[in-house]
């Protein structure tokens, strides 16, 4: 009786669908269409394991600026917010699929004062212009936050999968650029040595796409590094196999590192090559156990660097490159009066977006313009040569002076202090990979601290990926904090 009553259902259920699936035909373009499809096909695999729509969250959301200037369909939301949210909607019916209880007596102090970070950027609002602006930029801190309490609950066992992730989503755009650099859409205007273009990956501009690099080098090298030290155990204890899984691993890691390395020089931004400098330092300073011994590896390695800058092998095009802006930095000390021309203009207007962000903090000390609204007031405090305003004072901690004032600069420098500080403490991690990767993070962090000199990392949906680091940090430290506690 059953079995009979069922078949109408059934069939019910498969014209349903059909006339479902011949309205989307009709109505939605080809590009939504499409996408809708492949989530319906992969829901059960996502569902089952969300690991591999968060994947996606990262190698596809640099995708929103490609997507916003090329692309003759507009999405609701732009390609990371989209999948953020199926991947967010995944991970709760993956937990209502498995009956998964949720618990979490202890938060992270990471989450804990990135709440802080949102609740002061939150009351910001009172000070916007636009409420529209102030929203969009509070809601990338929410999602970090969201980011770290997710992944410190969900990946305390699993992390590694993140690493790989991370990279991935790094080497696609890596690769994106080195076509660029090599003629494949380069722009005129990017144009340099006379044969070669600046690389932008999917970025739009060369100097967050060097940001995306120079905050993933750090991990890859000390995930090489790692690598390297575990084959190097196996050599001395005679178990070291050519094709083990320590092997294939080393060679990926080195592989990854290189085209990313490849993936920064072709950026051609000196931002990004200062930072990565400063990052190797603090890496290089960080390995060993030994205060000593960290002083004079990092001594070494800046020595080393500096004489590769008086000989043949660095090529003169990069010193000169380096050297230009070192130079005009120094040298401009009234922008009202410099003479401007193609070679010091990009630093000429770097300082005058600075000094229209200087104005904004004068005029509003305490609470700024409002968070996200440098460039809706930008008119009203800009230098008179310099209408364009940029989207931002392509100085992170200016831009954030300007629009939080004082209160908003304080919480975010005490948010990355606290940072640095916790990463600190997970270099006493046990594990080796864990312990190196901890290391990479505090390269990474020291590569955003310098680079934000010059600009804001916080676009293109990179702020995902600097939550993902987060979330990672917050599960390392949550490992070392145990361990500690038990002994």
């Amino acid at each position: 009786m059953i079995a009979v009553a069922s078949k109408p259902i059934q069939y019910g259920i498969i014209v349903a669908v059909a006339f479902l699936v011949s309205l989307l035909i009709s109505f939605l373009p080809i590009p939504i269409l499409l996408i809708s499809v492949g989530l319906v096909i992969t829901a059960p695999l996502i569902i089952r394991s969300p690991h591999i729509l968060l994947t996606l969250v990262l190698v596809l959301s640099p995708l929103r600026t490609l997507i916003a200037t090329e692309s003759a369909v507009q999405l609701p939301l732009d390609i990371g917010q989209l999948l953020l949210v199926v991947y967010l909607s995944g991970w709760v019916a993956s937990i209502i699929y498995r009956h998964v209880t949720v618990r979490q007596t202890n938060l992270s102090i990471i989450f804990k004062i990135l709440v802080l970070v949102v609740i002061i950027f939150g009351f910001n609002i009172w000070s916007s212009t636009s409420i529209s602006s102030w929203l969009t930029e509070w809601l990338k801190w929410c999602i970090i936050a969201l980011f770290v309490w997710h992944l410190d609950l969900t990946e305390r066992y699993t992390w590694q999968w993140l690493i790989f992730a991370f990279l991935l989503s790094a080497i696609a755009n890596a690769l994106v650029g080195i076509y660029i650099f090599f003629g494949g859409s380069g722009a005129d205007h990017l144009v340099i040595l006379g044969r070669f273009f600046r690389a932008f990956g999917t970025f739009g501009q060369p100097n967050p796409f060097g940001g995306f690099m120079g905050i993933t080098l750090p991990i890859a090298m000390m995930a090489t590094y790692s690598q390297l030290i575990k084959l190097a155990s196996d050599f001395h204890s005679n178990t070291v196999r050519i094709f083990n899984q320590t092997s294939i691993i080393f060679f990926l890691s080195a592989l990854t590192t290189g085209v990313l390395l490849a993936g920064l020089i072709a950026s051609w931004s000196r931002g990004a090559w200062l930072g990565f400098g400063v990052s190797m330092t603090m890496m290089a300073f960080a390995i060993p156990y030994k205060l000593r011994t960290s002083i004079f590896v990092s001594s070494t390695l800046i020595i080393l660097v500096a004489s590769l800058g008086f000989s043949d092998i660095i090529p003169q095009s990069i010193i000169n490159r380096i050297t230009t802006a070192a130079t005009d930095f120094i040298t401009i000390d009234e922008i009202r009066g410099v003479d401007i021309t193609t070679i010091n203009y990009a630093v000429v207007e770097r300082i005058a977006h600075w000094q229209a962000a200087i104005n904004m903090a004068e005029a509003n000390p305490l609470t700024g313009v409002g968070l996200g609204n440098y460039e809706i007031v930008y008119d009203q405090y800009r230098l008179l040569n310099w209408e364009e305003a940029l989207g931002h004072a392509h100085n992170y901690y200016l831009n954030i002076l300007a629009e939080t004032g004082i209160i908003g600069f304080l919480v975010y420098m005490i948010f990355w202090i606290v940072v640095f500080f916790i990463t600190w403490q997970t270099r006493q991690h046990p594990n080796q990979f864990a312990r190196s990767i901890s290391i990479g993070l505090l390269g990474s962090w020291t590569y955003i601290a310098v680079h934000s000199v010059f600009d804001n990392l916080f676009v293109n949906n990179l702020f995902l990926h600097i939550g993902i680091l987060l979330g990672i940090l917050a599960v390392l430290h949550r490992q070392v904090w145990h361990t500690v506690t038990l002994e």
